[in-house]
């Protein structure tokens, strides 16, 4: 059991060492090349910009402050599974092949698998690269004439594009048709399965707008990522665990330069990656129902931008002075750091109790 623990402790430690290392250098690359938009929200003279708005926003740091630190992140992330395996491999050859347990040992800590990390990494990958595309078309694309950014249409096929692979991969190659229902039994759904797991990871990623303030959406996706490490640890998918370690290792090391004030920002690069591998890891987990209580923070921030939009088309009145929700409580005098903390509060609570929750059925 110290070993496993161990498995999962050092891609954590790995990942937030490797993540504070390679920060400087890309902290410097992005200032220097200006990685930041060229105009900001508020300064635009139109009636969906309100006042309320233009007064929460700061003109100087949205303009300022690099969009893409969510590179950071998966960076870390992939540096630590790449160090593994090169350990892994490298170490086997100075050690003799009678020494059995040395070379468990050096087994146990690579983490890569092809039944429970690799179609993670992969999704982590395609979501980080075509969001980090989004990112440069937002800071460059004005320039460049292409627009500004990739259409929130586009973004969403893609995302449905990566969950219809993820999802026949669950379904036809890892036999997934049910789900545990906490406190109760599975529940088969058969190919419904395919259209849930759509379903979840569109929910979960559509709470990206969540980073808007410094050191929030990390404060919030900390929580998350912990509570299924926590999970995935006690139903013994060790390698699951141990990624999820890494990210919270990369989230960490992030989380580190983005308190205020914000050095950068995840941008989409950060958050529509991480936002996919939540959801996938809840169903590896088979405990998809609990999301709902982790990701309750993204849930209702991004709950609160819908209903927004429904009120004021079909009501003509808003509901929130500011959507989404953390801008709400900003324009009704709350300041940034007591948001942040506050949602931060909110996650480690909901993430304990989702964790209770598993564990208990």
């Amino acid at each position: 059991m110290i070993l496993y623990a161990l498995k999962v402790l050092l891609p954590t430690l790995l990942s937030f060492i490797v993540g504070i290392m390679i920060t400087p250098f890309l902290t410097s690359f992005m200032y220097k090349h200006k990685m930041w938009k060229k105009k900001s929200r508020s300064t635009e003279n139109t009636e969906a910009i309100s006042e309320d708005f233009k007064k929460i926003h700061n003109e100087n740091e949205e303009v300022n402050t690099p969009r893409i630190g969510g590179v950071i992140v998966w960076l870390s992330i992939l540096i630590t599974i790449i160090l593994t395996l090169l350990f892994q491999f490298i170490a086997k050859d100075y050690i003799s092949y009678d020494h059995v347990i040395a070379h468990n040992i050096l087994d146990k800590l690579n983490f890569f698998s092809r039944n429970q990390t690799a179609i993670v990494v992969a999704a982590l990958i395609a979501g980080s690269i075509f969001g980090l595309i989004d990112d440069l078309l937002q800071i460059y694309g004005r320039d460049l004439k292409l627009g500004d950014g990739i259409s929130r249409k586009t973004r969403i096929f893609f995302v449905l594009l990566i969950s219809s692979i993820g999802a026949y991969w669950f379904y036809a190659k890892l036999g997934m048709d049910s789900v545990h229902i906490p406190f109760g039994s599975e529940l088969y759904i058969g190919f419904g399965f395919v259209f849930l797991f759509l379903f979840v990871t569109l929910a979960i990623f559509s709470g990206g707008i969540i980073d808007g303030i410094d050191g929030l959406a990390a404060g919030v996706l900390i929580p998350a990522f912990t509570a299924y490490t926590l999970i995935a640890f006690s139903n013994m998918q060790y390698d699951l665990a141990a990624l999820g370690g890494a990210i919270i290792g990369g989230l960490l090391a992030f989380l580190w330069f983005n308190i205020p004030p914000a050095r950068f920002y995840l941008g989409e690069t950060g958050m529509l990656g991480l936002t996919i591998v939540l959801s996938m890891f809840a169903f590896l987990t088979n405990e998809v129902l609990v999301l709902a209580i982790i990701a309750f923070p993204l849930l209702i921030t991004s709950a609160s931008s819908s209903i927004q939009m429904f009120s004021k088309k079909y009501f003509h009145k808003k509901v929130f002075r500011v959507a989404p929700l953390h801008h709400h409580f900003q324009a009704i005098g709350w300041s940034s750091p007591r948001v942040t903390m506050r949602y931060w509060v909110i996650s480690i609570i909901c993430s304990v109790t989702g964790v209770v929750i598993a564990l208990l059925s």
